[in-house]
């Protein structure tokens, strides 16, 4: 069982950064793999990356590949997503979640927090 909390969200003006983050809580939140997904309105919900909570390998979507990055702080509880030169495209509700498998659809996880509002302005 895993609680995910995310906070962190706002507006940004393009070519700006913001630094998204998850709270993870739970028995055995450690081994499940951490992923973030984004929601625009109207739209599927989007694989955006994901990582080990242990700190394994990182995968991420091609549309913010070299941009955004995943990290976590174990002694903390903690996972984040660094945004860096964000585009008005990249706006959406941004989600937290856990799953057991090496994973790229919404499908693949199992936990979910509630997400958080990232606007970016041109």
């Amino acid at each position: 069982q895993v609680q995910l909390v995310e906070s962190g969200g706002g507006l940004v003006q393009a070519g700006g950064s913001l630094r998204l983050s998850c709270a993870a809580s739970g028995r055995t939140f450690s081994r499940y793999v951490m992923a973030w997904f984004r929601q625009a309105p109207g739209k599927e919900r989007e694989f955006v990356g994901r990582i080990s909570w242990t700190g394994g390998s990182t995968y991420y979507s091609d549309s913010v590949k070299g941009r955004f990055t995943i990290s976590t702080d174990n002694a903390k509880d903690m996972v984040y997503l660094q945004m860096n030169s964000l585009k008005p495209e990249d706006t959406a509700v941004y989600y937290c979640a856990a799953g057991e498998v090496l994973g790229t659809t919404p499908r693949d996880y199992d936990f979910w927090g509630r997400g958080t509002q990232v606007t970016v302005s041109s």
